[in-house]
C-alpha cells in the first residue's frame, strides 16, 4: 500500500443525503472516504440545494422505490461488489426499510466469507433532545441495528435505541450495555458526548466507545477533546465516513487480532483489552483529523466574517428602515451557513495525516 492508501482496496456503498453546495451527508462522506483510497458509490437519498442549517432550502427526497431501483440497477450490471457500506440520513420509515433491505442483501451474500462485508450504521434520527425525523423512523432503527457492525449514535440517538436515559458517564455505560446485550451491536461508538466529569476539562466532549466481547459485554472506552466555540453542520457524517476507513484501516493493520478482516464484524478476541481495541485506534485517528479540520475551518470562519460584517455595514441597499433588521439578520444567518462548511478540500494533509493525537482512556 502507497503511503496516500493507508487501507486495502475498499469498494463502499455510501447512501446518505446529498448538496448541491456545502458539505453534509454524501457530499462530505464521498470526499473523505475517496481522498483516503476507497472507491465509492454514491446512493443519494435527498436531492438539496443546500444543508437544512440555512433555513431555506430547495430539492427533493428520494423515494424507497427509487432506493430500491437504484439499487437493482447496480446489481444487473454487477457493481454490487462492496466491501463495506455506509448510511446515513434517510428521509422516512419506508426509505429506510428499503435501505435495510439492501444492508441485510449484502450482509447474506457476504456469509460464507465472514468479515468481507461490514455495515457502518449512523442513526441519523435527531439531536439536543429533538427528533428531526417522523417518529415512526425510531422503530424501523431499532429493527435494523441488529444487522449492523458498528453504530453510531450521538447522545440523544443513544437514549432513543437503548431507551436509557443518559445523565453521566454511569448511565452512558449502561445504554452501551443494553445496546450490546438487546440487539448484539459489535461496534458502538456514542458520538457529540456533552457531560461533565471531574476528570475532564472545562470546555470538552467526549465520544465513547466500545466493542463486546464474545457473549456481549462492553469493552467502553472514552476519549476527550477540546470543544471549538462554533456550530458546524456535517461533523456527525464527516464522523462517520472517516470511521469507515479507519476502522479498515486498524483492522488491517493492527496486531491486536491475527486475521481479524476474516472475523466476523471483525470482532477481537476477549482477552483484547479495551484501549487495544481497532475501533479505538480508529476514533483516535478519526478525532485528530476532525479537530484539525474543525479549527481550521472556525479561524477561516471568524476572518471571512468579520468582513461581511464591514461589508453589509458600509452596503446601503434601498431597503426600507422597518425591513432593514430583519433583512440584515438573515443576510447575516446565510453569510454564517456559509463560512461554517466544512473546509476539507483545503486541508487534505488533516484528513490523511493528522498532526495532533488523542488517545482513548477507560470509562
Amino acid at each position: 500500500m502507497s503511503e496516500s492508501s493507508p487501507i486495502p482496496e475498499t469498494r463502499v456503498l455510501a447512501v446518505a443525503s446529498h448538496v448541491v453546495s456545502g458539505y453534509v451527508g454524501n457530499k462530505i462522506a464521498v470526499f473523505s472516504m475517496q481522498s483516503l483510497g476507497c472507491d465509492v458509490a454514491a446512493l443519494n437519498t435527498v436531492q438539496f440545494s443546500n444543508h437544512t442549517g440555512y433555513r431555506q432550502w430547495t430539492g427533493s427526497r428520494v423515494s424507497a422505490q427509487e432506493i430500491t431501483d437504484l439499487y437493482q440497477g447496480l446489481k444487473q450490471s454487477y457493481l454490487d461488489d462492496f466491501d463495506m457500506m455506509l448510511s446515513g440520513y434517510v428521509p422516512g420509515a419506508a426509505a429506510l426499510e428499503a435501505v435495510g433491505r439492501i444492508a441485510e442483501e449484502l450482509k447474506n451474500k457476504a456469509k460464507s466469507k465472514p468479515g468481507s462485508f461490514f455495515w457502518v450504521l449512523d442513526p441519523v434520527m435527531g439531536d439536543n433532545g429533538t427528533l428531526y425525523v417522523a417518529q415512526d423512523v425510531v422503530p424501523v432503527y431499532r429493527s435494523l441495528v441488529h444487522h449492523a457492525d458498528l453504530v453510531l449514535p450521538n447522545q440523544f440517538e443513544a437514549e432513543l435505541l437503548s431507551e436509557v436515559e443518559i445523565t453521566d458517564m454511569a448511565s452512558i455505560g449502561r445504554a452501551i450495555r443494553v445496546m450490546h446485550e438487546r440487539y448484539g451491536i459489535p461496534h458502538i461508538v456514542i458520538t457529540s458526548v456533552s457531560l461533565p466529569h471531574p476528570d475532564h476539562p472545562v470546555s470538552s466532549l467526549s465520544v465513547v466507545g466500545s466493542t463486546m466481547t464474545s457473549d456481549r459485554r462492553p469493552r467502553p472506552f472514552k476519549i476527550v477533546f477540546p470543544a471549538i466555540d462554533c456550530y458546524f453542520s456535517g461533523t456527525g457524517d464527516m464522523f462517520a465516513a472517516l470511521m469507515v476507513v479507519r476502522m479498515r484501516e486498524a483492522v488491517h493493520n493492527g496486531g491486536t487480532g491475527s486475521g481479524l478482516m476474516q472475523r466476523q464484524s471483525w470482532l477481537s478476541d476477549d482477552s483484547v483489552d479495551a484501549l487495544d481495541l481497532p475501533l479505538a485506534r480508529a476514533a483516535e485517528k478519526v478525532l485528530a483529523s476532525m479537530h484539525e479540520v474543525l479549527t481550521k475551518t472556525a479561524e477561516r470562519m471568524e476572518q471571512t466574517m468579520e468582513k461581511a460584517r464591514a461589508d453589509m455595514a458600509a452596503d446601503v441597499d434601498g431597503v426600507g428602515i422597518a425591513g432593514a433588521e430583519e433583512a440584515h439578520k438573515k443576510k447575516l444567518h446565510l453569510l454564517r451557513s456559509k463560512a461554517a462548511e466544512l473546509r476539507l478540500v483545503r486541508h487534505l494533509d488533516s484528513l490523511r495525516f493528522p498532526k495532533v493525537e488523542f488517545r482513548a482512556t477507560r470509562l
